[in-house]
């Protein structure tokens, strides 16, 4: 199982944000994408997941490009963006089984209430979105995450923001436990996790005149 970053390059406008970039990740491996707003981050991962078109190169799963397997691929794929993309009119536990519904996951209420619990939403299940902070909203996007953990492949715009310290413990922890079942995962952050994994690394999409900047 491998995802590849074949010679990518994307431009926006006139402007080339990236370009010639090459990675590949193996079972267990993670890969934090780093930089300042408006790099590329999210462009990449768009890429990534098969929603852009890079301007040149191809992305690739099990050595053949993303377009020539789109279902294979589709199935292999949990993809969470920077926008919560939960629905204010629903109750909690009803959008953690709508999104899993969407990604090909039948789940019911009991797993949607579990997977809510072990982000510490027990409370908040029952609620509709609407009410739910920030935080917690964001938590009931990542829910989906528990309910997803031998989906091979996960890629995660901003995982962390608006999350207190003690959900990004438990984030991490499932980031980690899907890592040592053989999953990957690529994600984007401006702040230092302590994520363990076979083999971490990290991307820094910074412009030439940051490159000095720590990843």
């Amino acid at each position: 199982m491998s995802l590849q970053a074949h010679q990518l390059a994307c431009t926006r406008g006139e402007r080339q944000l990236f370009s010639d970039l090459h990675f590949e990740l193996e079972a267990g491996d993670a890969l934090r994408i780093a930089g300042p707003n408006g790099c590329g981050k999210t462009s990449l991962l768009r890429m990534l997941c098969g929603l852009a078109a890079p301007a040149s190169g191809e992305v690739r799963w099990q050595g053949r490009n993303i377009r020539q397997v789109r279902e294979q691929f589709g199935a292999a794929l949990v993809y969470i963006g920077h926008a919560n993309g939960v629905k204010d009119d629903l109750l909690a536990w009803e959008n953690v089984v709508i999104s899993a519904g969407l990604a090909g996951v039948a789940v019911g209420q009991d797993d949607a209430y579990a997977a809510l619990a072990q982000l510490g939403l027990e409370r908040a299940a029952d609620l509709p979105t609407r009410v739910l902070s920030q935080g917690q909203r964001k938590r009931v996007a990542l829910a989906r995450l528990r309910l997803s953990l031998a989906t091979p492949l996960w890629i995660l715009d901003e995982p962390f923001v608006a999350l207190d310290a003690l959900a990004v413990s438990q984030l991490c922890g499932t980031l980690e436990q899907h890592l040592a079942q053989g999953g990957m995962a690529v994600y984007t952050t401006h702040q230092e996790v302590p994520l363990q994994a076979r083999r971490l690394r990290c991307l820094d999409l910074s412009p030439p005149a940051d490159e000095d900047a720590a990843c």
